[in-house]
């Protein structure tokens, strides 16, 4: 059984959710460019983190890294091409000029993080909001479930050599969550049955997104990417499974495995 200290930061973490929840989902909502905005803003935040925690002494090169991220994924956004997809790869290339912790590593790392900033715009422009919504939800359900099962029954751990804390209980119970998010979707019209079936997929992909955030965190000897946001740390430690669950949704695209979802 877990012990009462666990679950300390319960309260800074809810307060902190439904303020995330009300502006994320009010331009989640709007679309356009107000939630281009919002994706450029918090991919910055977290190259940001990102190059900070690889050269912890460089702090104005994290911050002009950032800025160079957010420009390069505005470009993009704005020409609509598919020739200025490379312009995502600005931020890791550049990150190269001098040195830091795992340099490879964390240059693509950045380039996965301008990749999910990206799809997470085209996927709400292209195939709407219940997408979002859906992907959103596999997301936050596989954490709350992996949260509260993982504090709650414990037992062996996932991958105790990188992210000490998740357990085999939180990340299956994960899974059974995600699944059920699909299950809903499905019910509500919304989606083929299929959808059941992707949605733990989905789930294990913002799982390890996580577990490759963590393996940077250990590497970078620190506890939270920043201290942004109370009881959850920096933006890449809120974000970082949405990171994965969006590229996992982008290559299901590509592969034309991903189920239709939407009215």
């Amino acid at each position: 059984m877990s012990a009462p200290g666990v679950w300390r930061d319960l309260p800074a973490r809810l307060i902190s959710a439904l303020v995330m929840a009300a502006v994320g989902g009010a331009l989640i909502w709007a679309g356009g460019r107000w939630f281009a905005v919002l994706v450029i803003l918090v991919t910055a935040v977290m190259v940001w983190e990102l190059m900070r925690m690889s050269a912890p002494k460089r702090k104005r090169g994290a911050l002009m890294l950032a800025g160079l991220g957010a420009g390069a994924l505005t470009l993009v956004l704005l020409l609509h091409s598919p020739l200025a997809l490379a312009a995502l790869l600005a931020p890791g290339l550049a990150s190269f000029v001098r040195p830091r912790l795992h340099p490879v590593a964390v240059a693509v790392y950045a380039t996965l993080l301008m990749m999910s900033g990206y799809g997470m715009v085209a996927l709400r422009e292209t195939s709407g909001l219940t997408l979002i919504i859906w992907v959103l939800g596999v997301v936050i359900a596989s954490d709350l479930a992996g949260y509260f099962v993982g504090k709650a029954v414990g037992g062996p751990k996932f991958w105790p050599a990188i992210s000490p804390k998740k357990t085999w209980s939180g990340t299956a119970a994960g899974w059974v969550a995600a699944a059920a998010v699909g299950a809903a979707f499905v019910l509500a019209g919304q989606g083929p049955w299929a959808l059941v079936a992707v949605s733990p997929l989905v789930a294990l992909a913002g799982q390890m997104g996580d577990i490759g955030e963590s393996w940077i965190k250990r590497r970078a000897g620190v506890k939270d990417s920043s201290h942004l946001i109370p009881g959850h740390g920096g933006a890449l430690d809120r974000f970082d499974a949405l990171t994965g669950a969006v590229l996992a949704v982008l290559l299901l695209g590509l592969l034309q495995l991903m189920p239709a979802i939407g009215g």
